[in-house]
């Protein structure tokens, strides 16, 4: 593993990743759509599918320039680091595991803070479970704060390029488990890593599993921090307040004029600010 891992450095770690993920993205979607078709179960559609891939095409570019513009805040903590952590097998594992717990903590903030949810919205919005909801991403994470989640990453002794690759890593592996074409995994896997089970449930707007299930690769942090609901119902996908739209820029950006109508509510300023940190579903009580 190290072998590979310095090898990987060489060539460059993002343009590694990229090669390697970009067709099997598309085959997997082209294979998923083929086998939806034939069971008659088709939630695949060209316009659909068309706004999923321009979505992420939106995040990719707003997320390379606010890694271009964040290195310099990761190297100079990485310079303050407290420990120098040699690469080895057990410090990549480390890596995953410790980048994975930030990512739960990132997830859960997302939900409960509306200033995130702002962003996160945008991947909820659809209504059907395929792979391409994977791709549903909005291009303002670095505006709500993502990368913030990352930054102990870095303080404790992890290079920014390891940082970074790891981070695309976990959210490769998330792209596999937007789907209702895989019922179950073996138990031991579906007791230990995040499944198309366990995320079909984050997805649905049913009331018994709004807020559930925010793992990104393990779902052990969902046990360990009581936010874990089995699969035990049909999902309804979706948010709470539905938006019927198809277009792209409504999806990015209605939250965040919903969040700006309320802080200009009238009220006190305690009450108006409120709304950028309180969950999404906090109303706001009358002035006293």
């Amino acid at each position: 593993m190290v072998e590979w891992w310095a090898k990987v450095d060489e060539i460059g770690l993002e343009k590694v990743f990229l090669l390697l993920m970009g067709p099997v993205f598309i085959a997997c979607m082209s294979l998923e759509a083929w086998w939806l078709k034939r069971r008659q179960k088709q939630t695949y559609t060209v316009q659909g599918t068309a706004i999923n891939v321009s979505l992420a095409l939106s995040h990719a570019v707003a997320d390379g320039i606010a890694w271009a513009l964040l290195v310099g805040l990761f190297d100079r903590l990485y310079q303050h680091r407290l420990f120098d952590i040699p690469i080895t097998g057990w410090s990549v594992v480390g890596l995953v595991v410790a980048q994975d717990f930030c990512y739960y903590w990132f997830h859960r903030a997302s939900h409960r803070i509306r200033w995130m949810w702002a962003s996160h919205v945008t991947h909820h919005s659809g209504q059907t479970m395929n792979l391409a909801t994977a791709l549903r991403q909005s291009p303002t994470y670095p505006i709500s704060g993502m990368w913030v989640f990352w930054l102990p990453l870095a303080l404790l002794g992890f290079e920014t390029r390891h940082v970074i690759l790891v981070v695309a890593v976990s959210l490769a592996y998330q792209f596999f488990v937007h789907t209702e074409s895989v019922r179950k995994l073996p138990a031991w896997f579906e007791a230990v890593f995040n499944t198309p089970s366990h995320h079909r449930v984050h997805h649905a707007r049913n009331p018994q599993y709004l807020d559930r299930n925010y793992a990104g690769v393990l779902i052990i942090w969902d046990k360990l921090f009581g936010t874990f609901v089995p699969e035990d119902a049909p999902c309804d996908y979706g948010i709470v307040k539905q938006i019927h739209t198809t277009n792209p820029l409504v999806m990015m950006f209605h939250e965040w004029q919903a969040m700006g109508r309320d802080v200009k509510r009238p009220g006190s300023p305690w009450l108006r600010l409120k709304h950028l940190w309180a969950p999404p579903d906090w109303e706001r009580p009358p002035d006293r």
